[in-house]
C-alpha cells in the first residue's frame, strides 16, 4: 500500500496542563492560557463548556461582585491559578429565591408558582402547585431535592402544605402534622466532605396550591465552585453558593410557600490559604417562604459543603465560615483537583506504529510504503466497564469512509485493551474512535446535572479531528446530550 499518514483520535480524559511556578509545592495544574483576572467592576463571567477558567492570577478588588452565566449543560464554576488568587470583593454563585410575584390579579403574593433557579452546578427548585386537580405542587430538582407540598385531608385541618427544604451536607426541613403521620419530607443528604465530585445543591419543593390561587416555588439550591491556585489564595471579601428562599405566600385565599434550597459547595486549595477577619465562605441552606397560615409553610433548606486544603495557613481564626469547614489533618498536602481515574479511551498502535499520548490531528502516525491492509488498531482505556467494544471510523482526504468495531475490551477496568482490523486507504486519513457503555443509577443521577436534569442512562466517549475529547451523554428517555470530556472527570464513573 502506498505511504500513509494517520491521524490518531482518541476520546481521552486530559487533565488541565501546564507547569506552576517552581516556586509553589502545589501545581494547581492551570494552563494560564487567560491571563490575569482583575475585574474593575461587577462582571457576569460566561463559563466555557467544561466550566473550567484557566488564569495565571485573580483579583477581585473591594466593591466588585462576579458572577457566572451558567453554560448549557449548567457545570460547577473551576477557576484554576498559576500564581495568587485575591479575593476582596465577592463571588457569588448562590441559588435565587423564588419570586414573590402575584399574576391573578388579587394582591397576593407568589401566586405565580415560578421557582428559584440553581446556581452554576446547582438545582432549581420545585413550581407551585396548581388550584386544580390534587393540587400537588411540584419536587425540587437534584441528588437532595425537596418535595412538593401536597394539600392536606380533613384530618390535618384541610390545609395546603409548604414545600419542603431541599438537602445536601445536612437534610432539608420536613413537616409532618400535629397527630397523623401526614406530611412533607425534606431532601436527603448527599456527596462526600472531599466534595468529590463537585456538585451543587439541590432546589426546594414547591408549596401546594389553595382552593382559587397557586403555591409559591421553591428555592434554587447553590451553586459549586473549585479554586486552585499554586500560590496563596486570601479571602478578605466573601465567596457566596447559598441556597435561594422558598417564595413568599401572601394574601386572601393564598397557597402554601416553598420550602428553601439547600446550600451549595465551595472547594479551596492552595499552597498558602490567608484572609482576615471580615473574609466569609457561606453556603447555608435557603429559608422557608412565610405563611401566616398554620401549616401553611414551607421548610429550611440543608446547608451545603465547604472544604479548605492548604500546606500553610495565615488565615484569621474568627473569619466566617459557614457551614463549618472540612479540613484534611494538618500537614496533609492538597489533594486533587479532580478525580483521579476517570474513564479514558485511547488508540494506542496503528499497525504497529505507537500514537502519540496527546494527538495533534496532523500526521500523528506515518505508514511505510510496505505496509499491507488490513491493519490492525490497538485500543486502550481506562473505566470502561470490560465486554464494551469500540467503533472505529477512517475517514481519508477523499472517498468514503471505512468502519470496523473491535474486539470486546479485556484485562482490567483500570487498564484494558481490545483492537480492530480495517483497511486504510492511501493518503491521509483520520481515525475517530468512540465507545458507549451504561452507567449505575447513582452516577447517572449525577450526570443528570449536565443532561438537562434527567438521570443518564449510557455515556459515549469520542474525539474529534484537530478539537477536544468530547463526550456524549445519553439520558432514559434517550435524549442526547454532548458534553466536553473535561466533565466526566467530576463524577467517577462506573459500570
Amino acid at each position: 500500500m502506498k505511504r500513509a499518514q494517520v491521524t490518531a483520535l482518541a476520546a481521552a480524559l486530559i487533565a488541565a496542563g501546564g507547569l506552576a511556578p517552581t516556586a509553589w509545592a502545589f501545581n494547581s495544574g492551570s494552563t494560564g492560557e487567560l491571563g490575569a483576572f482583575n475585574p474593575t467592576v461587577t462582571t457576569v463571567v460566561p463559563l466555557p463548556p467544561s466550566g473550567i477558567l484557566n488564569y495565571t492570577s485573580v483579583t477581585i478588588p473591594v466593591g466588585v461582585t462576579v458572577t457566572f452565566q451558567k453554560n448549557a449543560t449548567n457545570t460547577p464554576v473551576t477557576i484554576l491559578a498559576t500564581g495568587d488568587v485575591l479575593i476582596n470583593g465577592t463571588i457569588n454563585i448562590s441559588g435565587t429565591s423564588a419570586a414573590n410575584v402575584g399574576t391573578q390579579g388579587d394582591g397576593a403574593l407568589g401566586d405565580d408558582g415560578a421557582p428559584g433557579l440553581g446556581g452554576p452546578g446547582g438545582y432549581d427548585g420545585g413550581r407551585g402547585g396548581l388550584p386544580t386537580g390534587t393540587r400537588l405542587a411540584g419536587q425540587g430538582v437534584g441528588p437532595g431535592a425537596g418535595i412538593g407540598g401536597h394539600f392536606g385531608t380533613s384530618s390535618c385541618n384541610g390545609i395546603a402544605f409548604g414545600g419542603a427544604g431541599g438537602g445536601y451536607g445536612t437534610a432539608g426541613g420536613g413537616f409532618l402534622c400535629v397527630g397523623p403521620n401526614i406530611g412533607i419530607t425534606g431532601g436527603q443528604p448527599y456527596g462526600n466532605p472531599q466534595i468529590l465530585p463537585l456538585i451543587g445543591g439541590s432546589g426546594g419543593g414547591g408549596g401546594a396550591s389553595a382552593a382559587s390561587l397557586s403555591g409559591s416555588g421553591g428555592g434554587g439550591g447553590g451553586g459549586a465552585i473549585l479554586i486552585a491556585a499554586s500560590g496563596t489564595v486570601t479571602i478578605n471579601g466573601s465567596i457566596l453558593a447559598n441556597g435561594g428562599n422558598g417564595g413568599v405566600s401572601n394574601g386572601a385565599g393564598i397557597g402554601a410557600s416553598g420550602g428553601g434550597g439547600s446550600g451549595g459547595a465551595i472547594r479551596i486549595l492552595a499552597t498558602h490559604l490567608a484572609g482576615g477577619p471580615a473574609g466569609v465562605l457561606s453556603a447555608v441552606g435557603g429559608v422557608l417562604g412565610p405563611n401566616a397560615s398554620f401549616n401553611g409553610h414551607g421548610t429550611n433548606g440543608g446547608v451545603g459543603r465547604i472544604r479548605l486544603e492548604y500546606e500553610t495557613t495565615s488565615r484569621n481564626a474568627s473569619a466566617v465560615t459557614n457551614p463549618g469547614p472540612t479540613i484534611p489533618i494538618a500537614g496533609t498536602p492538597p489533594g486533587p483537583v479532580f478525580i483521579a481515574g476517570g474513564p479514558t479511551l485511547r488508540i494506542a498502535q496503528v499497525a504497529g506504529s505507537n500514537a502519540p499520548a496527546a494527538p495533534t490531528g496532523n500526521a500523528d502516525i506515518t505508514l511505510p510504503s510496505s505496509t499491507s491492509n488490513p491493519v490492525t488498531v490497538m485500543f486502550e482505556s481506562s473505566g470502561v466497564p470490560l465486554g464494551s467494544t469500540v467503533f472505529l471510523a477512517v475517514t481519508p482526504a477523499f472517498g468514503p469512509r471505512a468502519t470496523a468495531v473491535s474486539t470486546a475490551l479485556s484485562g482490567t477496568v483500570e487498564n484494558a485493551t481490545a483492537s480492530a482490523s480495517i483497511t486504510l486507504p492511501a493518503g491521509p486519513s483520520a481515525l475517530f474512535a468512540q465507545t458507549t457503555f451504561t452507567v449505575v443509577a447513582s452516577i447517572g443521577e449525577l450526570l443528570k446535572n449536565f443532561a438537562g436534569n434527567e438521570r443518564v442512562e449510557k455515556v459515549t466517549l469520542m474525539a474529534s479531528l484537530g478539537g477536544p475529547a468530547k463526550a456524549l451523554l445519553i439520558t432514559v428517555s434517550g435524549k442526547e446530550y454532548e458534553v466536553p470530556a473535561e466533565v466526566l472527570r467530576l463524577t467517577a464513573l462506573g459500570g
